[in-house]
């Protein structure tokens, strides 16, 4: 059996990016990303994507319970929100002034940290 190869997008979307949610149950909601899944082509974004987790008790929560956290949507249901103009927008890549690779905003052209 041949093997099955995984492809591997540039993810321009980074770890603490203010981005919107366009699609899903979420669909709206803005927030932080808090962490980047590689392998799974996904990001678990601040207020987004709510569910409820049954937990045991534990030493770190004694009392145990229903916790509600943010679980990984995936990155095309995702795009980033312009610095300037506060809009979603699309992300390209350039060489800067000192020959840097960097990330900016298609809408303003506005660089992004």
């Amino acid at each position: 059996m041949a093997q099955k190869t995984k492809t591997t997008h540039k993810i321009k979307i980074k770890k603490g990016d203010l981005v919107k949610v366009i699609a899903g149950n979420s669909k709206g909601v803005q927030g932080k990303v808090l962490q980047i899944l590689v392998d799974a082509n996904r990001a678990i974004v601040e207020g987004a994507n709510i569910v409820k987790k049954h937990t045991k008790p534990s030493a770190a929560n004694p009392q145990g319970g229903i916790i509600e956290k943010e679980a990984a949507i995936n990155i095309s249901n995702l795009a980033l929100i312009d610095p300037k103009t506060g809009e979603t927008t699309r992300v390209g890549r350039k060489l800067n002034a000192d020959g840097k690779i960097v990330r900016y905003a298609k809408k303003s052209g506005e660089e992004i940290k």
